[in-house]
């Protein structure tokens, strides 16, 4: 949605035009399907309190794209922003972040930020969190994580996968993150080494896209024919 008013200066429009574009796609990334290397970016942030973090809004966007050019010369696919002193994890580039590990108390979890007004509250991670409740196979949370608890979980080999998730790529793979200055490398699947994501990230995203398409039935309300 643009605003459309014909006036030069900074203030409301009173008028808008919202565009809805429906066209098949490709791969969101160049690489296809494939998993990427994030830097975890201390310098900068998304999102803060009180901001417009939580809204798919341009201004959310726009100074997000010096540093994922800073990042791609170094080599890296996105950026992994985070927040505060200890580092909170919030997202993935422009993607809601997902951590599945063994938690401090032994237990199997899907984990993502909580929705606190500085994470976007995607309609994929939405989708995530509803289906991974129902298989009911683990336990899937909202909370706050740190680059603390990643190293942590990292050094104590908790770790089974992370993956970005949004509307453009479904999910994303994570094999990597640079973080002051260290590399900590995430499984994908360790049944086959040639796979590019792990079988939680491969599960979702078929399962996503099976509903999508027509091949399996979603949640009552989830497909709605055009």
């Amino acid at each position: 949605m643009i605003g459309t008013q014909e006036s030069l200066g900074v203030g409301a429009s009173n008028k808008a035009m919202i565009f809805v574009i429906a066209s098949p796609v490709g791969p969101y990334f160049p690489t296809g399907f494939n998993a990427v290397n994030l830097l975890a970016t201390t310098d900068k942030v998304r999102a803060w309190p009180g901001g417009t973090g939580d809204s798919k809004v341009g201004g959310n966007y726009a100074p997000c794209i010096k540093p994922q050019l800073d990042a791609n010369k170094e080599g890296y696919q996105q950026n992994l922003w985070l927040y505060g002193p200890d580092h909170q994890l919030t997202e993935v580039g422009t993607m809601n972040c997902f951590v599945y590990w063994k938690n401090e108390n032994g237990e199997v979890e899907l984990v993502t930020p909580q929705l606190d007004g500085q994470i976007l509250p995607g309609v994929t991670r939405d989708s995530i969190l509803s289906l991974t409740r129902q298989w009911n196979e683990f336990k899937v949370s909202e909370r706050k994580v740190t680059m603390k608890d990643i190293l942590k979980a990292d050094k104590e080999g908790r770790i089974i996968e992370m993956f970005g998730a949004g509307t453009a790529c479904i999910v994303c793979p994570i094999k990597k993150i640079h973080y002051d200055g260290q590399d900590i490398h995430v499984p994908l699947d360790p049944s086959d080494k040639t796979s590019q994501a792990g079988k939680l990230t491969k599960r979702i995203n078929d399962s996503i896209m099976d509903i999508q398409y027509g091949d399996a039935e979603g949640p009552k309300g989830w497909s709605v024919i055009a």
